[in-house]
């Protein structure tokens, strides 16, 4: 009977200190579909600011990524300046594989264009707000976007390494 009460005394002990640790590890990143179904590519006229209200509907954070699908164009991260005029000739990162991911590494503004002539003029360019993590502590403007998602996935992620963990320590206790 005491050796029961041991095993199970080990086992509510290392679970607790397993499930307390865990939020320290718990970081949820995303990965957004620029253009979602259609990709990236040139708005229909009159829709120029189709990527900045789509940006504008989702809440990003740093770790997030970004995919762009693209076929026969080009992706570049600029800065503001060059972001307003359209330029193409000094991004900070330019990709043509016609898959690129991005990550966003800080908070801040994130500046994208395309690279091929006339698409940029077009609409085909859009600016990624990165929230503080204050700002998301604090709900960040008053839109969740896609936020919500990443939640649910996180937690269901979580629990379920929170049962291996049960399960493994069970088995070794």
């Amino acid at each position: 009977m005491a050796s029961h009460f041991m095993g199970s005394a080990k086992f509510i002990l290392l679970s607790l200190t397993i499930f307390s640790f865990l939020h320290h590890f718990s970081v949820f990143s995303f990965e957004f579909q620029v253009g979602g179904t259609n990709g990236w590519v040139v708005p229909r006229a009159n829709d120029s600011k189709v990527y900045n209200d789509w940006a504008s509907e989702n809440r990003f954070l740093v770790g997030d990524t970004v995919r762009f699908k693209y076929k026969k164009d080009s992706v570049m991260e600029v800065t503001d300046a060059d972001y307003k005029r359209c330029n193409s000739t000094h991004p900070n990162l330019f990709s043509n594989t016609g898959n690129t991911v991005y990550e966003l590494d800080r908070p801040g503004s994130f500046y994208f264009i395309s690279g091929v002539s006339g698409h940029c003029e077009r609409g085909q360019r859009m600016i990624i707000k990165v929230l503080t993590s204050d700002d998301a502590a604090d709900g960040g403007d008053s839109s969740s976007g896609s936020r919500a998602a990443v939640l649910s996935f996180g937690v269901s992620k979580l629990v379920v390494v929170q049962f291996v963990l049960s399960c493994v320590a069970s088995y070794l206790y």
